[in-house]
């Protein structure tokens, strides 16, 4: 592990089955736009990552640059290349799915008054009618959530974030991975460090956001000295489709080392992949 001495400091370490991860640190991004605002980085030694506002005046720049030809513009560098860009197989079935569970439990909850009304039911007690109404809404109920369960951890897109900037400073390594709701809206989760991307016991998922992490004595000491700890950091993102931050994983170390992560609104904490299909590991 190393500690920089540059505002950004990070602890690195790997996760093997009997060590625990270490304190990184997020990117930070910065958009130039003139003449509106101009967001630039801001990274403390308690939390990285967040962005300020600040202005810049205008300065007049060549045609050229105002408005560079379609060729020139590139993809952001941040993101890997294409043909290393992981798509998920069963993303078209599970849509098609979701889809189906919808529409039964849509057509259960609108046909269900019928039974009430129909000439044919009206020898069957009121009680029974109830019942009947009950156990049809029930079984389609069930079944919709039990899709929705299955395939809410189902990655579709999952990219390489090259380390670069702060990044590189932690583990090297971060994640992007795109996963939709029963309704079918995309959830973008950035992980920015895959070192706390552990095995999980839920079924139907392969990784999950760890709980808590303990760090070597010989590491605690050290940062204590140079004052990175106690603090607090976000090891992930998830956002909608609007770009709209809808919740974070955040580890809080104490004075000993220990990491303890919360949920902080909604964010997505188990993946489910197809490890065998990735171009290259997570780590």
């Amino acid at each position: 592990m190393k500690l920089s001495g540059s505002p950004v400091l990070r602890l690195s370490t790997r996760l093997r089955p009997c060590q625990f991860s270490s304190l990184t640190a997020r990117r930070c991004l910065g958009t130039l736009s003139r003449p509106t605002p101009l967001l630039v980085p801001r990274c403390g030694p308690l939390f990285s990552g967040r962005r300020c506002m600040a202005t810049q005046s205008p300065s007049p720049l060549p045609a050229s640059e105002v408005n560079p030809p379609k060729e020139a513009q590139k993809a952001p560098a941040e993101l890997a290349p294409e043909d290393e860009v992981y798509h998920g197989p069963l993303t078209t079935t599970y849509r098609r799915l979701k889809i189906f569970s919808l529409s039964t439990l849509s057509l259960t909850f609108a046909v269900t008054p019928l039974i009430f009304i129909i000439e044919t039911t009206s020898s069957l007690p009121v009680v029974a009618r109830f019942a009947l109404a009950g156990m049809a809404m029930a079984a389609s109920g069930v079944s919709t959530a039990l899709v929705a369960w299955v395939g809410r951890p189902y990655v579709a897109t999952l990219r390489w974030l090259k380390p670069e900037g702060a990044q590189a400073a932690g583990s090297g390594n971060a994640l992007e991975m795109t996963t939709y709701t029963l309704a079918w809206h995309q959830r973008i989760t950035t992980v920015y460090d895959t070192a706390f991307l552990v095995p999980t016991s839920r079924p139907f998922a392969t990784w999950e956001l760890a709980e808590g992490f303990k760090l070597p004595e010989d590491e605690v000491e050290r940062a204590r000295a140079e004052g990175l700890i106690p603090r607090e950091e976000t090891i992930a993102e998830t956002r909608n489709k609007a770009g709209e931050v809808l919740g974070s994983w955040v580890v809080s170390w104490d004075e000993n080392g220990v990491g303890t992560c919360r949920q902080i609104g909604k964010v997505v904490r188990y993946f489910n992949v197809h490890q065998e299909l990735l171009s290259r590991p997570i780590r």
